[in-house]
């Protein structure tokens, strides 16, 4: 078995262990995002999801670029993520540099360029016909993606919406759109204090972020729980500051 597959087949086996009863959905996709990154050489990947007004919000990326690059996209309502999303149809190897190609989102693919990503593909987060979001891949290389590549992406994207969803079935429409709702508040919560702790301990937000999960990982804590109860003032933050160590080189990142 090659390297790519024994990589592909790694992240198959994290997913089947963590899709148990009381997952965390955001961690899960923060490291899932970063998992399609690696095996799917790709420079960037943001995972979306649409709120009760069909509006898409980033609910997890490989990288705090990609997150202000969808919201940018997003404030114009332009992009191949939400027109992904719209039409549930994948928009593929797309050419940000050909102003043919990106002509009915010029501020993307500009904001695109100027980040340093010159192609990028979106897939839906489908499950039985309902499309619930958008995953965004961006490539600073035009090399474009194989057919093998967007056929994996896809099964990728899928396996998102089975953990956003946490394996409820759509015919409970009003707790779907409840799980949905919790996600998107979680997230939220979670980028306001990602912008706290890096205030407060004078970091870039991703290593603060990373401080934070690390954190939440070692003691069994959901990052939305922590963030809630940091959040409401309920935990004190210097905790997290003075138990926080380097990664130790070698040690596996699962998902």
């Amino acid at each position: 078995m090659n390297s790519r597959e024994q990589q592909v087949t790694e992240v198959f086996v994290e997913v089947a262990d963590s899709l148990i009863a009381d997952f965390d959905v955001i961690d899960f996709l923060q490291k899932l995002s970063e998992r399609c990154v690696e095996i799917l050489d790709v420079a960037a990947v943001g995972i979306l999801l649409a709120d009760e007004h069909g509006v898409l919000h980033v609910l997890a990326a490989s990288d705090e670029h990609t997150r202000l690059l969808e919201l940018f996209a997003l404030q114009y309502d332009q992009g191949p993520c939400v027109e992904c999303y719209r039409s549930g149809r994948a928009r593929t190897n797309i050419d940000l540099t050909d102003p043919g190609a990106t002509a009915d989102w010029p501020l993307f693919a500009r904001g695109a360029q100027e980040t340093g990503f010159v192609a990028t593909s979106a897939l839906p987060l489908r499950l039985r016909g309902r499309v619930i979001g958008a995953v965004g891949l961006f490539q600073t290389d035009p090399q474009p993606l194989s057919p093998q590549d967007l056929t994996l992406a896809q099964a990728l994207a899928d396996v998102a919406t089975i953990a956003i969803l946490q394996q409820r079935t759509l015919a409970h429409s009003e707790a779907e759109r409840d799980q949905l709702q919790y996600a998107l508040n979680s997230r939220v919560i979670i980028e306001q204090v990602k912008g706290i702790l890096a205030e407060r301990w004078q970091l870039p937000v991703d290593e603060a972020f990373r401080v934070f999960r690390a954190y939440a990982r070692s003691h069994s804590l959901k990052l939305s729980q922590l963030a809630r109860e940091i959040a409401e003032g309920r935990f004190n933050t210097g905790r997290i500051r003075t138990a926080s160590t380097p990664p130790q080189a070698g040690t596996p990142a699962g998902i």
